[in-house]
């Protein structure tokens, strides 16, 4: 019987780690002792994050911009470097608009969302391919969302377009890659009660909120997937508010 892997074995980056889901997913594998950087654009949110952090195995922080390419290898190399290897990549950057219909949603909005949520994405990927490939082990979990399942209004045109491309980017990398050891997971979170919803075309009130996924739910979701023997690989798990449709 193959044993479940030990989490403080893991070294992990985590993308969008300053809030939210991604913040939610580091807290929640470095309580078991694997070693995290968290990392996204603004400095003092990531700092703020790992100094509140109080669990034995302190949160490391570098900033990044996933939709630049210098940037990303930048970040991958130092995490290589102050972690000593890399074992799991969470891409878990992500943005939206207010304007999320095809009648309102201008062209720069459009390639912000495709630029950040699916060629960040693919440029995290991109660089961290070669050390998984190097030690013939990898695990990849794109935070994707149902929006990357089922095209949705409450997602919108773009935020919708470019999580069905993390999507296909992600089964397709699997295809490729699972002969060198590397498995990647797409998780599609419904609704989730994260600093996102300040972006939705009309306030969500605290009743709503109450309704939804918490990020920490995200967390040990994505924690317990990690904890499965290498031999093991999930392609996609769906996870959501059980008042949520999902048909």
């Amino acid at each position: 019987m193959n044993a479940p892997v030990d989490l403080a074995t893991l070294r992990v980056l985590v993308t969008g780690g300053g809030t939210g889901m991604g913040l939610a997913i580091a807290q929640a594998m470095a309580a078991d002792g694997s070693h995290v950087v968290i990392a996204g654009r603004r400095g003092d949110v990531l700092q703020e994050a790992a100094e509140s952090w109080t669990g034995k195995v302190p949160l490391r922080y570098q900033t990044v911009d996933v939709s630049d390419r210098v940037s990303v290898h930048f970040l991958v190399d130092w995490t290589l470097a102050t972690l000593g290897g890399l074992d799991v990549l969470v891409n878990a950057a992500g943005v939206n608009v207010p304007n999320r219909s095809m009648a309102t949603t201008r062209p720069a909005e459009w390639d912000q969302l495709m630029a950040i949520n699916a060629t960040g994405a693919f440029n995290c990927i991109y660089a961290v391919l070669p050390h998984f490939r190097t030690q013939q082990n990898g695990l990849i979990f794109n935070i994707s969302s149902t929006a990357g399942k089922r095209a949705s209004e409450v997602g919108g045109i773009a935020y919708s377009a470019s999580k069905f491309a993390m999507t296909g980017l992600g089964t397709a990398v699997s295809l490729e890659e699972s002969q060198h050891g590397i498995r990647v997971t797409n998780i599609y979170p419904g609704e989730v009660d994260t600093p996102l919803l300040r972006f939705r075309p009309a306030p969500v009130d605290a009743a709503h909120r109450a309704r939804m996924l918490q990020p920490d739910d995200v967390g040990m979701l994505v924690a317990a997937l990690a904890r499965l023997p290498p031999h093991v690989h999930v392609p996609e798990m769906v996870i959501k508010p059980i008042t949520q449709p999902y048909a």
